[in-house]
């Protein structure tokens, strides 16, 4: 089974991997940082498998930005992110600012804050600089990590 999992991930490689990485930063319960282990493994590109994570990971921020934009009736309605857990995003952001978006990579957490980001009419291009750089940081981890171990 190994084998043809090792085979797909030839095959699709840095496409898959956008994919997966686009999919990861939505809201949609997914994850990327397996296959950055393997494409390292592999003997991918290091810093290609890195941008191109990144990038899939920070255009799937986008839409979470996007979808904010649209406005907190939409947001409560199509993606059923508790108001509370809006309010609680909304207070971390009036205390530490945009920077807090350099952690848009955690888990759960991080959709909410891309999403509050939208909502908050944050500019896009301060949002477009903190978010990639928290992914982009996150991603060369995970890939360095992975080939000092791997």
């Amino acid at each position: 089974m190994f084998g043809s999992l090792e085979a797909i991930v030839i095959n699709y490689g840095y496409f898959g991997l956008f994919l997966a990485s686009f999919f990861a930063s939505t809201i949609l319960p997914f994850g990327s940082e397996g296959l950055v282990l393997l494409l390292i493994y592999e003997k991918f590109n290091f810093w290609v498998v890195v941008l191109v994570a990144s990038s899939g990971n920070f255009l799937g921020a986008c839409t979470s930005y996007y979808i904010g934009w649209k406005g907190r009736n939409f947001v409560e309605k199509y993606l059923k992110i508790d108001p509370k857990d809006i309010e609680k995003a909304d207070k971390y952001f009036s205390r530490y600012g945009s920077f807090l978006l350099l952690f848009t990579w955690l888990p759960l957490i991080g959709d909410v804050f891309t999403v509050v980001g939208g909502l908050l009419r944050l500019k896009f291009w301060i949002f477009s600089v903190f978010v990639f750089t928290g992914k982009f940081l996150r991603y060369l981890a995970v890939a360095y990590l992975a080939g000092v171990f791997l």
